[in-house]
């Protein structure tokens, strides 16, 4: 391989990432290891004071904490509490050393010349919770977990599709093996370890890591806290980690599970959490009223939208032609329910599912609200309100569409707009809500978007932030079914035009020519409206003044958890 692409390689990192652009009861604290001691140079060290306590709210509880079973937001971002990988991600989407010594380039040897080969060296001083080190057989075990058929876990991607091996060189060194460059590797490979002194026994008992006790109360970690104790309903806490290389300044972390936005804004105002999360932009005035909560927005790449199924198995009729989700687009009135519920200066109506991650949502116009363009679509399409109902019908099929979501608050006073702006072009609305720990679940555990229980489905999604990476949701391989339990490709869309676009940007390493991949792969979903941008939705959250040292960051928010503190 040519010097430009050793040079195309170890530049993609740093050029991608300048593109991108109520009181909790007290835990007791944890008992200094023999073998952590040991890591401060074979001496008992004197046992670290932590105090204080961070409470954060979730508005809704996580579906698990094992990262092979879930994709869900309020999931991942407890990862960044108790299981580290590799690296994280500071405020300036810039890579955090964690349990890597260095991230791999062609000046230290960690790309090979035909990029296929990524070696991956570990610090020796990095420690799971209960003493044990963190060694390249564990992240060896991880990969083997991801691949097994045993698992039934989210997706494979992208180790099933560019992967060909993981082996330990030696206790330090990690090295993977690709089929081809990949370009996303940064973002998506090995952003977690798993334990093998903890799962490896579970699945040679059981066969499989399914059901293991570790996915709902991990108590075993690597991160400034660990896993103390998840009372579903109402809380989850995690305590300080003496083992841990940076030694957090918190006693713990205590995360309140409440029912809804509502009690969510109610704890903030009144000084019961430091951190509120997921939090909507008409929310700013009240939160900042007395001066002691501050509103941050941070661009995380996320993007609310319409997720449209044209899986012919499980579809209604109707969203197989084009031009039916064309008149859905046009039907829907986006910018006034924006100006209505939301800051449309922070949540403008987007186009693609790319349009927070700069730069590569390129310049698309959403769809405008054009009710009579939508009659006149739905007309040519044969869908006519032939028994004078007000829904339209065709071969006494009637248009009514499964519009399905969470139990969020916004979500569902937006489908009450929604279903009425529909009316009114003879589209019916079947609404339909589902707790966020059953809307997330997977085939195997009856999710209604896995199953293709829906027609649209309304939720905020992303990529790899800060890579725009997420190839799985969309391509032919991933769609899921009895067969393929593991995919993630919930829509069902198979388009041999997409794939190739897809899989070309996955290997192309010249950032300039994947933006333009990409430009080009949000037109065409565009075009065929796969997917309905309704706005775009950057992290807000609220900090009390009383947390502090609080820096938080689009894709690993809570990156630097370990120096927190609370005012006295």
């Amino acid at each position: 391989m040519s010097r430009k692409l050793y040079i195309l390689l170890s530049l993609l990192v740093a050029v991608s990432m300048l593109l991108a652009a109520c009181g909790a009861p007290a835990a007791e604290e944890p008992a200094v290891t023999e073998e952590a001691a040991a890591s401060t140079g074979g001496e008992t060290a004197a046992e670290p004071t932590f105090s204080g306590t961070a409470t954060i709210t979730f508005v809704q509880e996580p579906d698990s904490l094992n990262p092979l079973y879930t994709s869900m937001f309020f999931s991942g971002i407890t990862r960044d509490f108790w299981l580290k990988g590799m690296w994280s991600f500071d405020n300036n989407n810039e890579p955090v050393l964690e349990i890597a010594a260095e991230v791999p380039s062609a000046d230290n040897g960690g790309l090979s010349a035909d990029g296929t080969t990524i070696v991956y060296k570990l610090r020796d001083d990095v420690f799971w919770s209960d003493g044990e080190p963190v060694t390249a057989d564990d992240f060896v075990f991880t990969y083997d977990m991801i691949m097994s058929d045993a698992n039934v876990v989210q997706s494979r991607y992208p180790y099933e599709d560019y992967v060909t091996s993981v082996t330990a060189t030696d206790p330090q060194t990690v090295t993977v093996t690709f089929s081809e460059p990949f370009a996303a590797w940064l973002t998506t490979v090995f952003n977690y370890v798993l334990p093998k002194h903890v799962l490896q026994p579970v699945f040679d008992a059981e066969g499989t890591l399914d059901n293991a006790e570790w996915n709902k109360a991990p108590t075993v970690g690597v991160g400034p806290f660990v896993f103390s104790e998840w009372e579903s309903g109402s809380h989850l806490i995690f305590t300080a980690n003496p083992a841990w290389v940076n030694t957090p300044s918190l006693e713990q972390v205590f995360i309140r599970i409440v029912p809804d936005d509502a009690a969510q804004e109610a704890a903030i105002v009144a000084g019961d959490t430091d951190i509120g999360v997921f939090l909507s932009s008409d929310q700013i005035p009240t939160l900042e009223a007395d001066g002691t909560v501050d509103v941050v927005a941070v661009s995380s790449g996320y993007d609310e939208g319409w997720f449209m199924n044209v899986n012919p198995e499980t579809a209604h009729p109707a969203m197989l032609d084009v031009n039916v989700r064309k008149a859905v687009a046009l039907a829907t009135d986006r910018f006034t329910i924006i100006n209505d519920l939301l800051d449309a200066s922070i949540n403008p109506v987007n186009a693609t599912f790319w349009d927070g991650t700069a730069p590569y949502g390129g310049n698309v116009e959403p769809y405008p609200y054009d009710p009579e363009q939508a009659k006149a679509l739905l007309d040519a399409a044969g869908w006519v309100d032939s028994n004078g109902d007000g829904t339209r019908d065709k071969d006494g099929v009637e248009l009514v569409l499964r519009y399905i979501t969470n139990t969020r608050e916004l979500r569902k006073n937006v489908q009450a707009v929604v279903q009425q702006q529909w009316s009114l072009v003879g589209i019916g609305a079947q609404l339909e809500n589902y707790s966020s720990d059953v809307f997330w679940n997977g085939y195997n555990d009856g999710g209604p978007q896995a199953q293709g229980i829906y027609d649209i489905a309304e939720y905020s999604s992303v990529g790899s932030f800060p890579d725009p990476e997420a190839s799985a949701n969309f391509l032919c391989s991933e769609i899921s079914s009895a067969d393929n339990p593991d995919g993630a490709n919930w829509q069902g869309i198979c388009d041999e035009e997409l794939d190739a676009l897809l899989n070309e940007q996955a290997v192309t390493l010249d950032v300039n020519k994947r933006i333009d991949l990409y430009h080009q792969i949000g037109q065409l979903m565009f075009d065929k409206v796969y997917y309905i941008g309704v706005w775009l939705d950057p992290d807000l959250w609220s900090i009390n003044s009383r947390l502090q040292n609080v820096t938080l960051s689009g894709a690993t928010p809570f990156w630097n958890a370990h120096e927190w503190t609370v005012a006295p």
